[in-house]
């Protein structure tokens, strides 16, 4: 039987801000996030069921680094959640006003105007 695979966390005290508003900032992974606050812990598949597997391990490898998720092994699944709690004890707030603050068609739309 093979072991259960076992993933770094950073500790709350050592999340840093930089980091956190770096995750955050690109649109796939701020909703990932997103999806995270709203529906708790899902397996990774469902944050990007249409992504490239290399490319869902990036994300979430940087969301989980960053301290903004926990990561855990379930049999075949990676199960992922928000550290909200962790979060509103480092950053009281934070994610509640850039969550509020997240339009995804209006940023999508921002984009495509910019590119014409």
């Amino acid at each position: 039987m093979a072991p259960a695979r076992s993933y770094e966390h950073p500790e709350t005290p050592d999340i840093a801000l930089p980091r956190v508003l770096f995750a955050l900032s690109e649109p796939l992974r701020l909703s990932m996030v997103r999806k995270l606050a709203d529906e708790g812990e899902v397996d990774s598949i469902e944050l990007g069921p249409d992504l490239p597997r290399s490319t869902l391990t990036h994300h979430t490898s940087l969301l989980r680094e960053s301290g903004l998720v926990l990561v855990r092994a379930e049999g075949r699944k990676c199960m992922i959640k928000l550290r909200a709690g962790d979060l509103s004890e480092r950053f009281p707030g934070l994610i509640e006003a850039v969550l509020a603050g997240y339009e995804p068609d209006h940023s999508l739309a921002r984009d495509e105007e910019t590119e014409a």
